[in-house]
């Protein structure tokens, strides 16, 4: 079993204990639910154009954490049209992950790498989640151009390819 589909297994075993005492923080099995796949879309979306909005007021610190959370909510879009809730960043990925391996959904293998990896020339692969945390939690004031425009491209992409799945 491929290490994404041990961590969805992982996933929804944990959100079943913790549902039970209330709210869960891994993953359910729901009905499909194109309405919040649309919103979850909208989110991205917004997310994006706040990004952009960042980077012209000088606030671009910001871009990788509305860069991340757009690509978040294009995946949670893809979890709702196949009826699951996320509550867990790395169970949503695992989810989105384990689909594309299974042909459930045609992900491109390079936009799931792209999450994980930034595939850039750096000497040390940064993730988005690190770029996020560096720049929310440390002290720059500004985010490298090139860094800003990969996160961007990487945005609209996966954003993209989220739209055409979930109106498949």
């Amino acid at each position: 079993m491929s290490h994404s589909k041990n961590k969805v297994e992982w996933c929804l075993k944990k959100a079943e204990k913790e549902f039970e005492d209330g709210r869960h923080k891994g993953l359910v099995k729901l009905a499909p639910d194109m309405k919040k796949a649309r919103q979850h879309i909208a989110k991205a979306e917004h997310n994006l154009k706040f990004m952009t909005t960042l980077k012209d007021k000088e606030f671009s610190d910001w871009c990788g954490s509305a860069a991340f959370y757009s690509i978040y909510h294009s995946l949670l879009a893809i979890l709702a049209k196949f009826g699951y809730e996320s509550r867990n960043q790395e169970c949503t990925f695992a989810l989105v992950s384990s689909m594309a391996e299974d042909g459930i959904i045609s992900l491109d293998s390079s936009v799931l790498d792209s999450i994980a990896e930034m595939n850039d020339t750096h000497a040390e692969r940064e993730t988005i989640t690190e770029i996020r945390e560096q720049y929310q939690y440390g002290t720059k004031l500004s985010i490298d151009d090139k860094i800003y425009e990969e996160l961007l491209n990487n945005a609209k992409r996966i954003l993209e390819e989220s739209k055409s799945i979930i109106e498949e």
